[in-house]
């Protein structure tokens, strides 16, 4: 089985390395010639009429481009968000003009408008207008959603609400780094601001003064239907509630007034201020906005045909659904209006429509001043960006010193200690030696974490207590990881039952994170994931975390390394680890006092606190033994105590995984008299296989015949509300029954 998975894996590789030698703008180091198009928000007080030209020639070319790119999927039978994508252009320019990669960056959470945001990136010449019309959701370079190209966000969408509070920490790390001066602009849609993790991290803006300021695309539809039809709620109570300040506008098209509240957002944001330009739209009669657009005969027969008077005055969101594209623009309008002809375009396209037509409309043909000013434009020296990807995961991060780790005290043979200690004195040293490089996300739980001691080196700029909020705490430090890309650790704890459920929106946040070299590789976030399994003190059900193992071979693609400590040694050891490679890493820390474990000639602890990380460690080892006790996490000591007492068994902790290539197939292979698995989680059923550490041993066992068995939880539904070891024992997980499924095997 193995074997046919290395095998599938190769050839997955080889797909992988072909789609990346084909892909035009990804690498490790993008060098970009683009239009000079550049505003100091510091300094501009106001945009010049040449600025606000030039911007709108730009959106006009823009939505040309995603005009055309749509009628080109169209030919396919394919069809997008085109709707939301015209919406999102003018804005989303004037934010990539005040943008420097730097200081100052941005993200998108609505990313359904990524045709917009690849058309934008075009216009200003990051990426071939071609590539956009030809390519938009067909290969690497232009995905369906937002995603990380050379000028654009390095936040890759798809999920609603979830950006905000990932933005936020991203703003938070850029202000610790940069201080004043420091930006982060996130456009966003009004139905995601309502979701859980999103208010979660307005809230988190507010508590932390993040420098952050929401653009909110109010347009007023949704998939759906009209937002009024599905939430009838006005964002700006809820938002300000959280401590946003509003900043209303008219309009997001209107380039000077967007660009005065912009101004006032970032002044705010320097003083540790969160803001959200909010759009009002504005009443008017369908007359006076056809006239203003330049439109009035394509408004008076759109009326007429659906008997609507042209002095009957209307809402016009202050985003506008289809900007731009006249007639998909007006059953926008219609349908928040709730008037005969009103259609969504949430998911606007051209399937059925003729492109040349489309273009034709008088609101996607430049005048004379903005050809003008777009000539100039184009005329002027370019302007160099350079994107570069983030490290490798196992690049070098943040290293210590063997002589700090020696001073390190920890309690030795004959002793027991919570893993926590050793995870909370790893912690500590890494931040007191890399202050300015560590950043700690908590939730209300650093007694019960062992954070706190980390913490107390650490300037209030570089920690966060988001309290009950650990879907937005992950986020959040995922956020942070992407607030650059030096070596830094960015931490976020809590128990393993709260990661399990609430928090996995941060661990699926790495799923869809491409880096520039067009691989997911996860992100530089180390998930402390504390109170594992069963040792969990006395706190029963709710406290329990009996799928960690599995979380952690789940997220396994895109994580470097998961740990799982035996002891308080092993776990000051990863701890040390996963600071010192950059990448994603996932640890989890028992509960409970466990017994610090020796060499097996009692020499000295099996760890000392200067030994390098391994995956694997041979715990007892005897002549001729034929069988082998494999344990991961917390009962190690229990598999150290049987093959003693049997005196021909071997015992092997697994500290973590991955295992490299072929070692766990060759451990196996040792022992043809069968091999004994034990771990603290849920290993699975009859009914649903094996899973787990169990599970993964079980399929490199079959290839070579080794008989196998596995002790782990199997029927959690009832339990003492006692200790580990009495709770163990209630799942069958003694020294007995591990000493009777050795010689069962």
């Amino acid at each position: 089985m193995a074997t046919s998975m290395y095998a599938a894996l190769a050839g997955q590789r080889r797909r992988n390395e072909k789609l990346l030698k084909d892909a035009r703008y990804l690498g490790q180091r993008v060098r970009s010639q683009v239009l000079p198009l550049q505003l100091d928000i510091a300094k501009d007080k106001a945009l010049s009429k040449a600025q606000i030209d030039a911007l709108g020639g730009l959106q006009i070319a823009a939505a040309q481009t995603a005009i055309r790119s749509l009628g080109s999927l169209a030919q396919i039978g394919e069809v997008d968000h085109l709707g939301g994508g015209l919406e999102l252009i003018p804005s989303l320019l004037l934010t990539l003009a005040v943008t420097d990669y730097e200081a100052i960056d941005y993200t998108i959470e609505h990313a359904h408008t990524s045709v917009g945001y690849y058309a934008a990136l075009s216009a200003l010449g990051f990426i071939g207008e071609k590539a956009v019309v030809d390519e938009f959701r067909r290969g690497l370079d232009v995905p369906g959603h937002v995603s990380w190209l050379p000028g654009g966000t390095q936040l890759n969408g798809g999920r609603l609400g979830v950006m905000i509070p990932v933005a936020v920490g991203q703003a938070l790390g850029k202000k610790a780094k940069h201080g004043i001066g420091s930006w982060v602009v996130c456009h966003c849609g009004d139905a995601g601001y309502v979701s859980g993790q999103a208010l979660n991290g307005f809230n988190g803006a507010d508590v932390h003064g993040a420098p952050i300021t929401f653009v909110m695309h109010r347009n007023g539809i949704q998939l759906s239907g009209s937002t009024e039809s599905i939430l009838d709620k006005d964002p700006r109570s809820m938002v300000a509630a959280m401590g946003i300040e509003i900043i209303e506008v008219k309009s997001l098209h209107d380039m000077a007034g967007l660009y005065r509240a912009y101004r006032r957002a970032y002044n705010l944001a320097q003083r540790g201020r969160p803001s959200m330009i909010y759009p009002t739209g504005k009443e008017i009669t369908l007359t006076k906005f056809a006239k203003a657009h330049g439109i009035e005969a394509i408004v008076s027969d759109f009326a007429a045909q659906n008997g609507v008077a042209l002095d009957k005055k209307v809402w016009i969101p202050g985003s506008l659904m289809s900007y731009g594209d006249v007639e998909a623009m007006l059953e926008c309008i219609f349908l928040v209006n709730k008037l005969p002809g009103g259609k969504g375009h949430h998911d606007g396209h051209m399937k059925g429509r003729d492109v040349d037509a489309v273009l034709k409309n008088p609101m996607l043909t430049s005048n004379g001043a903005q050809k003008r000013a777009l000539s100039d434009l184009q005329r002027r020296a370019k302007r160099t960006v350079v994107t570069k990807a983030r490290p490798a995961p196992g690049s070098r991060n943040l290293s210590l010193t063997k002589s700090a780790r020696k001073a390190v005290s920890l309690k030795g043979v004959g002793e027991s200690d919570s893993a926590r200690a050793g995870s909370e004195a790893g912690y500590a040293l890494v931040a007191k030696h890399h202050p300015d490089k560590v950043f700690v996300v908590s939730c209300d739980l650093d007694p019960s974490t062992k954070l706190a001691k980390a913490r107390s080196f650490l300037a209030d700029d570089h920690q966060f207590e988001m309290s009950i909020e650990e879907q937005a705490a992950t986020l959040v430090t995922n956020g942070l990881a992407m607030s650059g890309s030096e070596p830094q650790l960015n931490v976020v704890s809590t128990f393993a039952a709260f990661f399990e459920g609430i928090a996995r929106e941060g661990f699926d946040l790495w799923r869809y994170q491409r880096n520039l070299n067009g691989v997911n590789e996860g992100l530089n976030v180390a998930f402390h994931i504390s109170h594992v399994g069963a040792c969990t003190g006395r706190d029963h059900f709710s406290g329990w975390g009996l799928d960690w193992i599995n979380v952690g071979l789940t997220y396994l693609p895109y994580v470097h390394r998961f740990y799982a400590p035996a002891d308080a040694r092993a776990a000051f050891i990863a701890t040390c680890d996963l600071s010192a490679h950059y990448g994603a890493h996932v640890i989890g820390i028992p509960r409970d006092n466990l017994p610090i474990l020796a060499k097996q000639d009692e020499s000295g602890p099996l760890w000392e606190t200067t030994d390098t990380w391994e995956a694997v460690t041979t715990y007892r080892q005897y002549k001729g033994a034929k069988k082998a006790i494999l344990a991961l996490g917390a009962p190690a000591f229990l598999a150290g105590e049987v093959a003693e007492k049997l005196g021909d068994v071997d015992a092997h902790i697994i500290n973590g995984l991955p295992i490299a290539k072929g070692a766990l197939e060759k451990l196996v292979r040792r022992y043809p008299g069968g091999v004994v698995t034990i771990e603290d989680g849920f290993i699975g059923t009859a009914e649903t296989g094996v899973r787990g550490f169990a599970g993964l041993v079980a399929s490199v066992a079959s290839q070579f015949n080794v008989k196998v068995a596995h002790l782990g939880v199997t029927d959690p539904r009832t339990a003492p509300s006692e200790g580990h070891m009495e709770t163990w024992a209630h799942f069958g997980m003694t020294r007995a029954a591990l000493a009777q499924a050795v010689k069962g095997v």
